[in-house]
């Protein structure tokens, strides 16, 4: 466990984040025979592992799009893009999958991200250059702050 905890030390909460990983291993070895599943129920009952986590793994490794991944920049930008007045990640989430077709459920969270770090920065939005300016309830976001 030391070694793993100085492999992830930069995380943050890298303590209980090895033990996490540690029994995530084991359940994965012993309950599902080394094979990570492939169900929102089985991978939400692995230590360590959240809504978030679960729909990344089902939608990247296995291509099912059970929901839409809600972390902080997604929160964020569905917030400043009108897209949900919602703070919850669940209830985004919820929003979300009712706003976004189900076969891109999985790309719109790397859509957003993508665009939150190229153009609509947390701190200071490229409002001027961005794509989807004329769809932004924002504009001109930077010279209201």
């Amino acid at each position: 466990l030391p070694d793993l905890e100085d492999m992830i030390k930069t995380t943050g909460f890298f303590r209980n984040k090895a033990k996490n990983i540690q029994g995530c291993c084991h359940a994965l070895v012993e309950k599902h025979g080394g094979e990570v599943p492939r169900t929102m129920d089985e991978l939400f009952a692995l230590d360590g592992v959240g809504r978030k986590t679960a729909n990344v793994v089902l939608g990247n490794a296995f291509g099912i799009n059970v929901g839409v991944v809600v972390d902080t920049h997604v929160t964020r930008l569905c917030n400043r893009l009108g897209l949900t007045k919602q703070t919850d990640a669940v209830k985004i989430e919820q929003e979300l999958m009712t706003l976004v077709p189900r076969d891109q459920w999985t790309l719109f969270s790397h859509w957003l991200i993508c665009h939150g770090r190229r153009r609509c920065d947390a701190r200071k939005p490229d409002c001027e250059n961005c794509e989807i300016h004329k769809l932004c309830p924002q504009i001109g976001m930077t010279a209201k702050q």
